[in-house]
């Protein structure tokens, strides 16, 4: 089992936006799940049961505190 990744069983109704809110609290980051779930890149909203990977992602502390939101 690697590490670095966990596996999601989605359910009805998930978008790539709404899993990576879910996971990392930032809908920008659905390009890193696509990336990791090429074959499902052209689903827009899931059936339940697709077994997606959703990488890990450490937290960057070097981010400077004076970004605005939508930059950090």
């Amino acid at each position: 089992m690697d590490e670095n990744v966990i596996y999601y069983i989605t359910k009805k109704g998930d978008t790539f936006d709404s899993i990576a809110f879910n996971f990392y609290t930032e809908e920008k980051l659905s390009s890193t799940i696509i990336a990791a779930n090429r074959q499902y890149s052209d689903v827009l909203i899931f059936d339940s049961g697709v077994e997606l990977i959703i990488p890990v992602i450490e937290e960057n502390d070097d981010t400077p505190a004076s970004l605005p939101p939508w930059e950090r």
